[in-house]
């Protein structure tokens, strides 16, 4: 059976902010999913430990009293999604997650900010793998298509329904069932085993980060930096506290 009709994990965070090496984890969420259909569900509300922006608010919903009043300590938030993430990847179940750079690697900055083994350490020092990001097996498979590439578009494009975005829960499911949908329509995806897709995400990843550094500085932008990294950037940057 190909990979995308077995067990898939989504994976989502919803965070304080949009830098992954700053924002603060205030709700997560886990899913599995079988071709398709939800067999499992666990979601989780963090106290931040920080002030929620009121842009960030305005976009995943939680507010500062509910996370406070509500939410767990995020260094336990934080470790429990690394235990369940390591748990599945362990087994050799792929985590499915939109935007894979940007979760795994807040997820990653969490552990560290608050002195946790990281992911890496929890599976005896091999990479997270294997990892299903839909935004860059879609960027690659359909790389001419015109429009925005965000999760509400691409779920759109291959008609998964995207119920309410921006919620953790919701934005995990997609996910899975994203990548289930980019398979059907690309034969040559889904021919791929998730070990050798891991490998060809990294490197598609990093050939679209170098092209898009590259038209950034022909557009009047000399010093622009674009991270090819994926799925875990490094974190060299990661403010402690």
């Amino acid at each position: 059976m190909a990979w995308y009709q077995e067990l898939l994990v989504g994976f989502d965070l919803e965070t304080t902010g949009t830098d992954p090496r700053e924002a603060r984890i205030v709700t997560g969420a886990v899913i599995e999913v079988r071709d398709g259909q939800v067999l499992g569900h666990r979601e989780w509300l963090a106290d931040p430990g920080v002030e929620i922006p009121a842009d960030a608010v305005a976009v995943h919903g939680i507010s500062n009293e509910r996370a406070t009043a509500e939410g767990r300590p995020v260094d336990q938030v934080a470790d429990a999604l690394a235990d369940v993430l390591t748990g599945y990847w362990r087994a050799g179940v792929p985590v499915v997650a939109y935007n894979a750079a940007f979760d795994l690697t807040l997820l990653t900055a969490e552990l560290r900010r608050h002195g946790l083994p990281s992911l890496r350490d929890r599976l005896g020092g091999v990479d997270p793998a294997p990892v299903i990001d839909p935004y860059t097996i879609d960027r690659r498979a359909d790389r001419y298509r015109r429009g925005k590439r965000t999760l509400e578009a691409v779920c759109a494009e291959y008609g998964v329904p995207l119920d309410a975005a921006h919620n953790a829960s919701a934005d995990a499911l997609a996910a899975a069932r994203l990548a289930r949908a980019i398979a059907g329509r690309h034969p040559k995806i889904a021919a791929l085993g998730p070990a050798e897709l891991h490998h060809r995400q990294i490197e598609w990843y990093a050939e679209w980060a170098a092209d898009f550094q590259s038209f950034l500085r022909r557009k009047g932008e000399p010093d622009a930096v674009v991270d090819g990294v994926w799925p875990v950037r490094e974190l060299a940057d990661t403010p402690a506290g």
